[in-house]
């Protein structure tokens, strides 16, 4: 575990470097750290003589280009520009992506918040409609440098790299291999079905940890998964429980996003798809992420037996799920 830590690039993170790059931008940080919850990136709280914190988020290394990062951020300041509630970066000295000794990183203010209350039909229509507002502003123009949410870059490109590297255990190899098989079928035929959708700028990660609520309603917090997609991808998270619940909870949410966005109901066959793409593009991520050791401390239960054994009867109910009728809207 030393020699991984070692090697790893954010072991060169240190609270000096931390303070060190707030300093290279003007911003002098008064010792105070307080490490925020993200693994993909390292986000501070950090302390700021004579003023109030701000967040900073050092990005991970070789995950996204400038340039795609840049469009994150003119993306979440076209948000904030629509007086839409999003915490878009700051920009300092003229720029809004910073560098120090090979770390690139952002400012932001710090807006706290509670988990929404996804069970009060009130608090989903509010959700729903600031989604579609967000919604509004992403399908006025197309992302030029991220990725798209699909089947290639979700299901099929996982699935190889778990087949090509020593996590899943031999004994389960083969049966992984023939659910994932199937489970890409079933996404496949869930896409044929859903038919033409078009694709725009969305969230990308839109689930209930990145909506904070205060007193004066939500707010959507980290874009690094932006991509480009179907809009379904931003609601379907938002969704829990049983069937009937989950109706009335799409219910919910249309009423408030269709003040500002169409929605085509066919984007329902593809719900269990995206949540099948998603459920393998998380194991992937996982065993990407295996060299940085805040994920095994993190993720304990990862890449042993029993957590292969889960995915593998998690697969076998979405693909059932998916040939299942859509949920009615």
């Amino acid at each position: 575990m030393a020699a991984m830590t070692a090697s790893h690039p954010y072991s060169a993170l240190s609270p000096d470097c931390v303070l060190d790059a707030l300093d290279s931008i003007g911003l002098r940080g008064d010792g105070r750290l307080l490490a925020l919850n993200s693994y993909e990136n390292r986000v501070y709280q950090v302390g700021i003589e004579d003023d109030q914190p701000l967040v900073v988020k050092f990005y991970r290394p070789g995950r996204w280009s400038d340039d795609a990062i840049l469009e994150e951020h003119a993306f979440t300041r076209e948000l904030a520009d629509a007086e839409i509630p999003v915490v878009p970066a700051l920009a300092l000295h003229g720029a809004t992506l910073h560098h120090h000794q090979g770390f690139r990183f952002a400012v932001f203010t710090r807006h706290g918040g509670r988990a929404p209350e996804l069970g009060d039909p009130a608090v989903l229509e509010w959700t729903g409609r600031f989604i579609g507002r967000i919604h509004a502003v992403g399908a006025t123009r197309p992302f030029a440098h991220r990725p798209a949410l699909d089947i290639d870059t979700f299901g099929t490109e996982p699935c190889e790299f778990l087949q090509a590297h020593d996590f899943i255990p031999l004994d389960l190899k083969a049966s992984y291999a023939a659910i994932t098989r199937q489970a890409l079928d079933g996404v496949r035929r869930c896409y044929d079905r859903a038919g033409a959708l078009p694709q725009l700028r969305l969230h990308g990660d839109c689930h209930g940890g990145n909506v904070l609520w205060t007193d004066a309603g939500p707010h959507f917090v980290d874009f690094d998964d932006a991509r480009m997609g179907p809009a379904i991808q931003d609601l379907w998270m938002m969704l829990s429980g049983e069937r009937a619940e989950q109706v009335r909870q799409m219910g919910d949410i249309l009423a408030g996003y269709e003040d500002f966005c169409d929605f085509n109901p066919r984007q329902m066959h593809l719900v269990e798809a995206l949540r099948t793409l998603r459920l393998i593009h998380y194991s992937a991520w996982l065993a990407r992420r295996w060299d940085d050791p805040a994920f095994p401390a993190a993720f304990p239960w990862f890449n042993t037996q029993r957590y292969w054994q889960d995915r593998i009867l998690e697969l076998r109910e979405q693909v059932a799920l998916m040939d299942e009728a859509p949920l009615p809207v």
